[in-house]
């Protein structure tokens, strides 16, 4: 495909570093490694051949003119055109469905009402800037770079995605953050938005969606991300069943619990389940959730309340849990924030480590995440053992977890590692 009329002429020369980076099978070059850009029509969303200082080819990317991201690589062969990108992307969009089908099959066995998922992710499907969740018959994509916010991209995905016989309607919608990074404008008005595909009628832009038996609303013109945390999916259902089987299922809190989705699985399984959330929104979607689940027969309440002044005024006033969830929002979505995100977490952990279990028995169930990418692993286990010990607790550790399957992680990519699930036992 080098030989392609509208291959890409461009080329990148990237530093020592960089180089090393991508030859150790990573994906992206940041502005500060970018050595030359030379060519002619360099512009955001080109295709570019990236070098490295001594001139040896290492693959094709796409530029950015905005973000700090300069290039993702979607290529090990050099001088790749528009067309042969478009070839490629359609190949990897088959095969990361095919993926889903695996995944899914597997997952969903023990509940085959499921129909909600993660159908592309991004660099960890080798598709970088691109992202599709599934929600029942609806799909919901997100074209998040300067090169894959483009109506050849948009008709390849659309084409691909609606072989599959459940899609009925597929709709975009922008990531207001990732296009201001991405200089792209601000995102048009969702709700004036046509969908990009529909089936026959209209088009369904609010359903219905299961996952592990739960049922939950979803609208595709509100709440963050595509809409809802599918890779929480399974972490969910873990926290429930190690709630029950730890012999202590009666009062539970869900701290950051958005539309519900740690309170309600609890809920299966507790006697009594508090969701706590800043916004009301996201609790009113909460509500109506759990008027979907007539079989849940636990008591349910909705506090709105900022987590950590809640949590510091439940413990003054003496409240304890069997078992407590802490889903907080990313706190460092930039590797100069992780310092303070450290803080956040010990305090959230250190709070919470304190309420669990009653002065009759003095044990409990913590399920806390962190979706911050640049802590890691070792890094959020430390921040919970200093919690751990600040409070005296004992701390047995059952379980390690991350996102769901249909969120794959690339072991050379550690940004798709980016979900943290620490299921421990509190003595």
């Amino acid at each position: 495909m080098s030989g392609e009329a509208n291959a890409a002429a461009a080329v990148a020369t990237i530093t020592r570093r960089a180089a090393d980076r991508l030859r150790a099978g990573h994906l992206w070059i940041y502005r500060s490694d970018v050595e030359r850009l030379s060519g002619s029509e360099i512009s955001g969303g080109s295709l570019v051949s990236v070098a490295d200082s001594r001139g040896i080819p290492l693959g094709t990317a796409i530029f950015s003119a905005g973000s700090e991201i300069a290039l993702r690589l979607v290529s090990r062969q050099p001088g790749l055109g528009r067309a042969g990108y478009l070839a490629d992307l359609e190949t990897r969009l088959h095969a990361a469905l095919r993926l889903r089908e695996s995944v899914a099959a597997e997952a969903f066995a023990s509940a085959p009402d499921n129909n909600a998922c993660r159908l592309v992710f991004s660099e960890a499907d080798d598709l970088p800037g691109i992202v599709a969740d599934r929600y029942n018959s609806l799909v919901v994509v997100q074209l998040l770079t300067q090169g894959t916010a483009q109506d050849d991209v948009r008709a390849v995905l659309v084409e691909v995605l609606a072989e599959q016989p459940w899609v009925h309607t597929i709709v975009e919608r922008p990531d207001p953050r990732m296009r201001e990074l991405e200089h792209l404008g601000p995102p048009p008005d969702s709700d004036s938005e046509a969908p990009l595909f529909v089936r026959a009628g209209e088009p369904s832009l609010q359903t219905i969606f299961s996952i592990n038996g739960t049922r939950f609303h979803f609208d595709a013109t509100a709440g963050q991300k595509t809409g809802a945390f599918l890779d929480q999916r399974l972490n969910y259902a873990a926290a429930a069943s190690h709630a029950l089987n730890s012999g202590k299922a009666g009062r539970a809190l869900d701290v950051c619990t958005y539309q519900g989705g740690f309170a309600l699985h609890l809920a299966c399984t507790c006697a009594r389940v508090t969701g706590v959330d800043a916004s009301r929104a996201a609790l009113e979607v909460a509500d109506r959730n759990l008027e979907l689940n007539p079989q849940l027969t636990a008591k349910v309440d909705w506090i709105e309340a900022d987590a950590f002044e809640l949590l510091r005024d439940l413990a003054d006033a003496g409240n304890h849990f069997d078992t407590i969830v802490l889903d907080p929002p990313a706190f460092a979505k930039t590797k100069r924030a992780a310092e303070g995100a450290m803080r956040g977490y010990k305090e959230l952990n250190l709070r919470a480590l304190k309420m669990l279990g009653s002065s009759e028995n003095a044990a409990g169930t913590l399920v806390t995440c962190s979706c911050s990418h640049h802590v890691g692993l070792a890094d959020f286990l430390s921040v919970v053992r200093a919690a751990a010990s600040d409070a005296g607790r004992r701390v047995q550790l059952l379980e390690t977890r991350g996102a769901a399957p249909d969120h794959p992680a690339i072991l050379t990519l550690p940004e798709t590692s980016y979900l943290k699930c620490l299921i421990l036992r509190v003595g």
